[in-house]
């Protein structure tokens, strides 16, 4: 799972948007292959963002979120060029980080 994300963070008055595409299955561990057998669980259970360094969102997420999540969210006070970094860490312990710059 080589992909990076996608982040776009664009200012607007005081705040940023910020748009997250992260590439990831986000097996639910029910579904069955095409032998019978069970699928094991493997989803993105912890997501945070941080803007210049300090944390300004967390989430907590489970196995019924789709393949692929996109995450939007806001932060007061940002402004352009501005970092903003994303990490995620999932049920296998794969970890994932990546930035983009407020623009």
């Amino acid at each position: 799972m080589a992909d990076p994300m996608r982040i776009r963070a664009q200012a607007q008055g005081g705040n940023a948007v910020v748009r997250v595409l992260m590439a990831h299955e986000m097996e639910t561990g029910q579904r069955k292959d095409a032998n019978g057998k069970t699928i094991p669980a493997w989803h993105i259970t912890d997501v945070s963002a941080q803007l210049n360094g300090k944390t300004v969102m967390t989430a907590q997420w489970g196995p019924a979120v789709s393949k692929n999540p996109f995450l939007q969210f806001t932060v007061k006070g940002a402004k352009a060029g501005d970092k903003i970094t994303i990490n995620w860490v999932d049920n296998h312990g794969d970890k994932r980080t990546d930035e983009a710059t407020v623009s």
